[in-house]
């Protein structure tokens, strides 16, 4: 019996079959592999018993894998990422939709996630599929997104440094390395061609080209599509579980109802390529009647400076 997929998902989901992936990985079984998972977006292997290096490998598989500058991974093996939750560290920063580090200039193509230790109730993790979410906008507001260009910021991470002068220092040095970073609102996909909605409420923060009021409201409204059920499927993990899917078409909400039991989970990331969105219309071909700054600006030709009284200094110790 060979590889096949069946469907668990309205949209999105398939549970994959006839494979053991303790054992090397076959290049049919892998080209199967990514080809269903750019159809189905999310695969679901059950009972899969691998260790954190046949995982690698497995990621490896597809291609380079990712190392996150934020997230907890395995001392001496920064590509894997371990979250490892219980009653005395609870789970942080993944109970928002999201496509995994979209504040990178070439997020990853894809994450696989495998279940270690899992709570007996909760813990599940919400999948949308943002192909779906786009298609189900209405035809004037696709026009109205298509060729939009959204900036995404690593500021969900930003509340992991201390108020103290030498995380200012080391924070600030993270914000050079990964500057905000400008995507398309929707990307094509490099396989299926279908376009994706892509922006989410973790790291995007604004639409380029609008006013805060404008941006602000327009990226609530596609942040919506995600909250959509028919566009979602929710897995609940058993030990042993590996959910693969596809970053450049879906997000995910990892729900934190299990605290404080034990959650262990393994994660790897596999690099990707910068998405590719649809032509822009000419900003400056549009006549406007009131004029949008973007961009530096003169300030009525006035330089920045620094007032004495602004420049920070740590307060006295108490006497």
């Amino acid at each position: 019996m060979g590889i096949s997929f069946r469907r668990v998902g309205a949209n999105l989901a398939a549970e994959v079959e006839g494979i053991d992936l303790a054992a090397p990985l076959p290049d049919a079984d892998r080209d199967a592999i990514r080809d269903g998972l750019a159809e189905h977006q999310l695969l679901i292997f059950r009972d899969q018993v691998i260790s954190s290096d046949r995982l690698m490998e497995f990621g490896r598989s597809f291609g380079e894998l990712s190392v996150h500058p934020f997230a907890p991974h395995v001392e001496d093996t920064p590509a894997l990422i371990r979250f490892e939750n219980d009653a005395e560290t609870p789970p942080f920063g993944t109970d928002v939709w999201h496509s995994d580090e979209t504040f990178r200039a070439a997020p990853p193509m894809a994450t696989a996630l495998c279940a270690k230790v899992v709570p007996e109730v909760g813990g599940d993790t919400v999948f949308a599929s943002m192909s779906t979410a786009y298609e189900g906008l209405s035809e004037r507001l696709r026009a109205l997104i298509d060729g939009l260009q959204a900036v995404h910021d690593i500021k969900p991470f930003k509340a992991i440094f201390e108020d103290t002068p030498e995380d200012r220092s080391e924070l600030q040095k993270f914000e050079a390395i990964y500057p905000p970073m400008t995507h398309p609102v929707v990307r094509v996909h490099p396989v299926t061609g279908r376009r994706v909605l892509f922006v989410n409420p973790q790291f995007t923060i604004r639409i380029k080209d609008m006013d805060e009021r404008e941006s602000a409201s327009l990226l609530d409204t596609l942040f919506h599509q995600a909250l959509i059920p028919e566009y979602q499927y929710r897995l609940h993990w058993r030990p042993h579980t590996l959910a693969m899917w596809d970053n450049r078409s879906v997000q995910h909400y990892a729900v934190h109802d299990y605290w404080p039991q034990a959650r262990i989970m393994d994660r790897v990331t596999i690099k990707g390529t910068r998405p590719v969105g649809l032509e822009a219309a000419d900003p400056a071909t549009v006549k406007r009647p009131k004029t949008l700054i973007t961009g530096a600006v003169s300030h009525g030709a006035h330089k920045p400076h620094l007032v004495e009284d602004d420049i920070r200094e740590d307060a006295p110790a108490a006497e």
